[in-house]
C-alpha cells in the first residue's frame, strides 16, 4: 500500500467532512418523519410475537444491533440471515411475527424468500430503504425511507450515510416503543442483569439483608442485650423499633458518645433518632451515593408503610460492582 502525504490538518478536516455528511442526514430523516413512521411503531407495539429483522452485508450487520437494541428495551426481536432463511430459517418466522427488513437499494436478491414469505402468510412487513420504488418498498406494509444522500467515504460507494441513518432510524423506533410502553430504568435492569450497566441499575432489594439477620431493638431494651445483637449480627448497628416503625439508629459513635454509664443505659435513650434511610425499590448506586455522601456504612430499607424490611451495607454494594 502507498504510504499517504495526506498531512493531519487534511486527514482531520476528512474526519469532519464525513461527521458532518452523516450529521447533515441524520437530520434530513428528522424531517421527514411522519405518517409511516406512526404506522410502523403502532405495528411493533401491537404485535404479539417477535420482531424478525432480515439483511444481507453491512445492512445485517445493522440490522443484529437493530434486533438487540429492540429485545434488550421491552421489544422481543431476532436477527435471521437472510441467507439462512431461504434454508430453513424461514420457520422461525410465524404470524404473530412482524418483518423488519433492510436494504438501501430495496432489490438485494437474497431478500426476495422473507418477503415473499411474509406476504403469503400474512405476516406484517417494514421495509428500511432509500429507494421508494423498488421491488422492496413496493411489497412491504410499511416503507420508512432513508434520505438520499451522498455515502460519506471519498469514492462514494461504501455503506457509511446509509448504514448510519439506518441504525439511527432503528433506535428511534426501540426508543418510541419504550416511550409508549412506559418503560422504566427497572425495566431495563430485568434485560441487564450482568456487568457494570446491570450492577448500576440494581435494586437495595436485590441486595439487602432481611428477616432474622435484621439488627433491630426495642427502646427498653438494656444496652448489654443491644451489644450482643449488634455483635451477633455483625452491621456495627442496630435500629430501634417503636410502634413497628425505625424510630432511631445505635452506631458506633452512640456508643462512644454514651461510654459513661453505657450499660446502666437503654436503647432507646442511645439511639440517634429519625436515622437516615432508603426506600425499597431505589436503586443500590443511589443508596451507596448517600452513605458515601453522609460518611456512613449501613442505611434501613424501608417499605412504603415506614416498615423495616431490610438493611444494606456499603460492603454489599461493593460485592457487587456498584461503583
Amino acid at each position: 500500500m502507498p504510504t499517504s502525504s495526506m498531512t493531519d490538518a487534511a486527514t482531520l478536516g476528512e474526519m469532519s467532512r464525513v461527521l458532518t455528511t452523516e450529521a447533515s442526514a441524520l437530520q434530513q430523516m428528522a424531517e421527514a418523519l411522519g405518517v409511516p413512521h406512526l404506522e410502523a411503531v403502532r405495528i411493533l407495539e401491537a404485535m404479539q410475537g417477535r420482531v424478525i429483522v432480515s439483511g444481507v452485508g453491512k445492512s445485517g450487520h445493522i440490522g443484529n444491533k437493530i434486533a438487540a437494541t429492540l429485545a434488550s428495551t421491552g421489544t422481543p426481536a431476532q436477527f435471521v440471515h437472510a441467507t439462512e432463511a431461504s434454508h430453513g430459517d424461514l420457520g422461525m418466522v410465524t404470524a404473530r411475527d412482524v418483518c423488519l427488513v433492510i436494504s438501501n437499494s430495496g432489490e438485494t436478491r437474497e431478500l426476495a424468500d422473507i418477503i415473499t414469505y411474509s406476504r403469503r402468510f400474512g405476516i406484517p412487513l417494514i421495509a428500511i430503504t432509500r429507494v421508494a420504488e423498488s421491488t422492496l418498498a413496493q411489497q412491504a406494509d410499511v416503507t420508512l425511507l432513508l434520505p438520499d444522500a451522498p455515502e460519506a467515504c471519498g469514492i462514494g460507494v461504501a455503506p457509511t450515510t446509509s448504514t448510519t441513518a439506518t441504525l439511527a432510524i432503528g433506535d428511534a423506533l426501540a426508543v418510541a416503543l419504550m416511550a409508549r410502553r412506559g418503560f422504566q430504568r427497572e425495566d431495563f435492569q430485568v434485560f441487564h442483569p450482568g456487568g457494570k450497566l446491570g450492577a448500576q441499575l440494581m435494586l437495595v432489594d436485590a441486595l439487602m439483608h432481611a428477616g432474622e439477620a435484621l439488627p433491630l431493638v426495642l427502646p427498653d431494651t438494656p444496652m448489654a442485650e443491644a451489644l450482643l445483637t449488634m455483635t451477633a449480627k455483625g452491621f456495627g448497628v442496630a435500629g430501634l423499633i417503636e410502634e413497628d416503625r425505625l424510630a432511631g439508629i445505635i452506631t458506633d459513635g452512640d456508643l462512644r458518645r454514651n461510654m459513661t454509664g453505657l450499660m446502666e443505659k437503654t436503647a432507646g435513650a442511645v439511639a440517634t433518632r429519625d436515622p437516615q434511610v432508603i426506600r425499597s425499590g431505589a436503586l443500590a448506586s443511589e443508596a451507596l451515593h448517600e452513605m458515601n455522601s453522609r460518611k456512613i456504612s449501613s442505611l434501613f430499607v424501608l417499605d412504603q408503610d415506614d416498615h423495616v424490611v431490610g438493611l444494606l451495607h456499603i460492603h454489599d454494594c461493593l460485592r457487587a460492582g456498584i461503583a
